[in-house]
This record gives structure tokens, C-alpha cells and sequence, in this order.
């Protein structure tokens, strides 16, 4: 059984700050910013590819609202809402999950930088189609 699932079926202790019949929202041990949270659905969805329709839009609509109170609360500039699928994405726990990760100035221990890459993107619409 996955981490998240024995949090879930509370096995093991975690600081729960939402929940709901198809979420929990706990304060992810590592706090890489304070506030630093988790967002899981209840049942157990390797990535976001697995997930139904209805999972996910609570999850996002609960990501925002939690969101916005923990910037107000933690008195965060922003927030990055943030979701790896598969190991190559930066995935670790195989249980769909979002960071919900205050933000409070360019020196936090957060860096989420994009680069551009070079990548023709004719070449990538044209692949698309």
C-alpha cells in the first residue's frame, strides 16, 4: 500500500487541514515553503492520467480555495499549484497528488524556472496534427 493510502486510512499521523468524501489535504512533512501542502484524492490514482473526471475537479476547485486562504493566512506573495506524473516529471509517490506551495520572494527554496529550449514550435504543431 502507498504512502498516501495508509495517510488516508490514517495509519500513519499527518496534519490534515482539509477533507472531504473524494479529497485530503494535509501539510506535506517536508515544507520546502511554509504552508507547503498536499492535495490527494481519497481513492488511490497512480497519476493524473487514471483519475475520473470528478476527482480532478475537486481537486482543483479545493486546490484554489486552499490556496487562497493559505496565502492569506501565511501572508505568501503568490502561489505555484504544482503536479508531477511519472518519474521523469519529477514524480516520487505513485499516488495522484498536487503541492499547493506559498510563495514568498525570489530567495525561497523553491526555484521554478522556464528556459526557453530551442524547440521549433511550427515543428511541434505540425507533429500534433
Amino acid at each position: 500500500m502507498c504512502i498516501f493510502c495508509k495517510i488516508i486510512k490514517q495509519e500513519i499521523p499527518a496534519h490534515v487541514i482539509y477533507e472531504d468524501d473524494l479529497v485530503l489535504a494535509i501539510f506535506d512533512i517536508s515544507q520546502v515553503t511554509k504552508g507547503h501542502t498536499l492535495i490527494m484524492p481519497k481513492k488511490h490514482y497512480a497519476n493524473i492520467y487514471e483519475a475520473d473526471d470528478a476527482v480532478l475537479e475537486r481537486m482543483i476547485i479545493v486546490s484554489r480555495q486552499l490556496a487562497g486562504r493559505l496565502k492569506k493566512k501565511f501572508n505568501a506573495s503568490g502561489i505555484n499549484i504544482l503536479n508531477n506524473n511519472e518519474p521523469a516529471a519529477g514524480q516520487t509517490v505513485e499516488h495522484l497528488h498536487f503541492h499547493i506551495i506559498p510563495r514568498y520572494d525570489e530567495n525561497d527554496s523553491i526555484i521554478c524556472e522556464f528556459r526557453p529550449s530551442g524547440i521549433n514550435v511550427g515543428q511541434v504543431a505540425a507533429e500534433w496534427k
